[in-house]
């Protein structure tokens, strides 16, 4: 058996925001994007309210991730008129380590798949500004998207979402089914999340790597024996390696 013969039974599962790129998410990035030129009815702030106190039962996490009123008569590629192209949004920056990590598998054969609760078509910009990096290195090579998606009325977004709203449970049921569909092995793919919301995804593959892990997700893989990566920028090394020699020059003065 080849490599890619064997990599084609194997599959890396990528959260995005915090794994794949850092803070704000892209979400929150679109959501002030769509402030900033005003693209959001008033009124959709009081339907969010609204849907948010319906979803206030079922935990801050639903609130969150399955109340998307907000976006209710916005058009689906975020511009303020259905005719309009599509919007001039940059692509948030990935962290090396992670392409590093993407490419990787690739070079493995290994599919590979973005689970992430943001909005489809961000997922899918993401996917592209992926494949593009790869294609850079000499790497062919497709890239899946499993994202939350919205229902949407000639070309507009009606706030309701098709399906589960891709956060939790919901990422470890498609991956699932992601698998059963293409014949991947779920015991030798990979799956990489950076916080607590991302464990059951990680515990649905026989190899889970805790990425940027929150302090949660750090404690939870050192009790599973997960792997545990830190992923930065380098000016954010820098800056981290900086602040440690002000703190070692403050205690030497001290």
């Amino acid at each position: 058996m080849t490599q890619n013969e064997a990599g084609g039974r194997v599959a890396a599962f990528f959260d995005l925001d915090g794994t794949l790129i850092s803070g704000p998410s892209l979400e929150k990035r679109f959501f002030a994007d769509l402030r900033q030129r005003r693209a959001i009815p008033i009124g959709n702030y009081l339907l969010w309210l609204a849907r948010a106190a319906r979803l206030a039962p079922k935990g801050i996490q639903t609130m969150r991730h399955a109340n998307k009123m907000y976006l209710r008569g916005v058009c689906r590629d975020g511009s303020e008129s259905s005719d309009a192209g599509q919007t001039d949004r940059a692509v948030p920056r990935f962290f090396p380590a992670g392409i590093d990590r993407v490419a990787w598998h690739a070079k493995q054969g290994h599919a590979i798949v973005l689970v992430s609760g943001t909005l489809a078509p961000l997922a899918e910009e993401m996917a592209v500004a992926l494949v593009v990096r790869l294609a850079v290195r000499g790497i062919e090579a497709s890239v899946g998207i499993c994202a939350t998606r919205l229902e949407e009325n000639e070309g507009r977004w009606t706030g309701w979402i098709i399906g589960d709203a891709m956060f939790g449970e919901a990422k470890a049921r498609a991956v699932r089914r992601i698998a059963a569909e293409s014949g991947f092995d779920l015991s030798e793919c990979y799956a990489y999340g950076n916080c607590v919301d991302d464990r059951w995804m990680l515990e649905a593959v026989g190899r889970p790597v805790a990425v940027n892990p929150s302090r949660e997700m750090e404690a939870l893989a050192g009790r599973r024996g997960w792997t545990a990566l830190t992923w930065v920028e380098k000016d954010q090394l820098r800056q981290s390696a900086q602040g440690m020699r002000r703190r070692d020059e403050a205690e030497r003065v001290a």
